[in-house]
């Protein structure tokens, strides 16, 4: 087992309290249930948000508020997460309650979706968090290249759940009905 150091659990209103929120949006063609599917597939992560090595639900379906899961990432950080938010189709927020680096005092991840009909969805991705110690000098400099780099694994994550619900969709077409 890795180090393990306890994080600041934070709720929703977290991301009214610090400066360093990342948002990334996109308009996703999938239905909230195969947004979803995507989200709890811990194969998933892996694919469109290259930090992540591995996900391992702690917690068993179905899943919701107070779920638990650790994520692998790149660097042998671990991040220990709980759900604090689980609206299937609308809504799923964790914030860490542990990491593996002394560096994470506050973390919080928020994803909302907005049911547009047609089986397309909006996506909306807020990430927050705050170092332990309080902000310093790098936070500035960090802040727009995090914008970025969350932007661009969003993209990631449009263009893989897209490809997954074209193949749901074709399955589904194929199937014969009952």
């Amino acid at each position: 087992m890795s180090d393990y150091f306890e994080c600041t659990p934070v709720g929703l209103d977290f991301l009214e309290q610090t400066k360093n929120v990342y948002k990334a949006e996109e308009i996703i063609r999938a239905t909230p249930e195969q947004i979803f599917e995507v989200f709890e597939d811990e194969v998933s992560w892996t694919v469109w948000a290259f930090p992540i090595q591995r996900v391992e639900w702690t917690s068993p379906k179905p899943f919701g508020v107070g779920t638990t899961r650790t994520v692998y990432m790149m660097g042998n950080m671990d991040g220990y997460e709980e759900f604090v938010a689980w609206e299937r189709g609308k809504r799923m927020a964790f914030t860490f309650v542990g990491c593996s680096k002394d560096a994470t005092e506050k973390f919080l991840e928020d994803y909302r979706v907005t049911d547009l009909g047609d089986g397309t969805c909006r996506v909306t991705w807020y990430m927050a968090m705050e170092n332990r110690g309080g902000p310093n000098w790098s936070d500035a400099l960090i802040r727009p290249i995090m914008g970025m780099a969350n932007r661009w694994m969003f993209k990631r994550f449009k263009k893989y759940t897209e490809k997954y619900a074209l193949n749901a969709n074709e399955q589904a077409a194929r199937s014969p009905k009952a």
